[in-house]
């Protein structure tokens, strides 16, 4: 089959993605083996692979966002012909503190697909059918795929942000975890300013139902209850908590963050402002966000690449090229 891997990890730019082809995977006791029809490409394997997070398993085939079909059970939660979706959570102990309190998220054990283990930049893939997710239905194959890490973790970024009901949503960045985040946002009647560099960006978001849609820096129209970090960019921490009201959250969404410049206490934490950070998501989370979306038909942005241009697909999300959220076809 054909499938990639980060040999390796540096600027994409310098091809630290390399394709070949690999032996069909074999399923062992609890997983499935699935065929692809459908791999999201999140910043995240863009960490990967570029080596901003460090290396889990040499070699390793990306990709956390996977729409595939049954063709191979070792578990009687999925039979052969379903669908079924894996996402960034891949397994945790469940026997420490953490995963007993209900936060597997933060398991010290906890694994992770396209990082410690194989992922869907490939034809095939396997997952342990414990974290393997039911999806709903009403929705493509390639509409599905972003659902798995941009809407669970825009889901739990969400939910970390506390907005209060009817509150004002800062949105900073606006990529294919963040227009999902948002929707789900206005569907639960808050007032929603997104900040982001991208003028289609923006378009998309005033489209989407967004009040307002400014450059990434800019003050919002009004102070927010609450803001979402979605860019990587550890600068932009600085003017969102600078927009809160009193009170307000920021939650600060992505595994990796550039440097956060000096605060000043009194413009920027001051009031009771704080700052959360999100760490992965739970099953319950997954689950939470798919039902939500089989209820709430949400309008899912995606631009499509052959399996075979993975490497330009992750370049284009590099340089902010991407509309939405990109998708590996097979």
């Amino acid at each position: 089959m054909l499938a990639w891997h980060v040999d390796q990890p540096g600027p994409v730019a310098s091809g630290p993605l390399r394709a070949r082809r690999d032996p069909l995977p074999e399923p062992a006791p609890g997983e499935l083996l699935l065929k692809v029809l459908v791999c999201g490409v999140c910043r995240t394997d863009l960490h990967v692979t570029e080596g901003d997070l460090p290396v889990h398993r040499p070699g390793v085939t990306p990709g956390h966002e996977v729409v595939g079909e049954v063709v191979e059970t070792r578990s009687d939660r999925f039979a052969v012909g379903d669908r079924a979706g894996v996402a960034w959570l891949r397994g945790t102990c469940g026997t420490c503190r953490y995963c007993l309190r209900g936060a597997e998220n933060l398991c010290p054990g906890s694994r992770y697909t396209g990082w410690d283990e194989h992922g869907g930049y490939a034809e095939y893939a396997v997952v342990p059918a414990d974290y393997a997710h039911h999806l709903p239905g009403g929705y493509s194959d390639t509409e599905l795929a972003p659902l798995l890490c941009a809407g669970i973790i825009g889901y739990r970024a969400l939910e970390r942000a506390e907005v209060p009901a009817g509150g004002r949503l800062g949105v900073y960045g606006f990529g294919g975890s963040a227009h999902l985040a948002a929707q789900v946002a206005l569907a639960r009647g808050a007032v929603v300013h997104v900040m982001t560099r991208s003028a289609r960006a923006r378009e998309l978001a005033l489209e989407l139902g967004a009040a307002s849609a400014g450059c990434a820096a800019e003050p919002p129209p009004e102070p927010l209850d609450s803001a979402i970090l979605f860019a990587p960019v550890g600068d932009l921490v600085l003017p969102a908590l600078e927009a809160l009201d009193r009170g307000g959250t920021l939650a600060v969404a992505g595994i990796h963050l550039s440097d956060i410049p000096v605060l000043d206490y009194q413009r920027h934490l001051f009031q009771e402002r704080q700052v959360r950070s999100v760490t992965s998501n739970t099953r319950a989370d997954a689950r939470a966000f798919l039902d939500f979306a089989a209820g709430h038909r949400l309008r899912v942005s995606t631009q499509p690449y052959p399996l075979d241009r993975a490497d330009t697909a992750l370049a284009d999300l590099a340089a902010d090229r991407v509309d939405g959220a990109a998708v590996l076809v097979p």
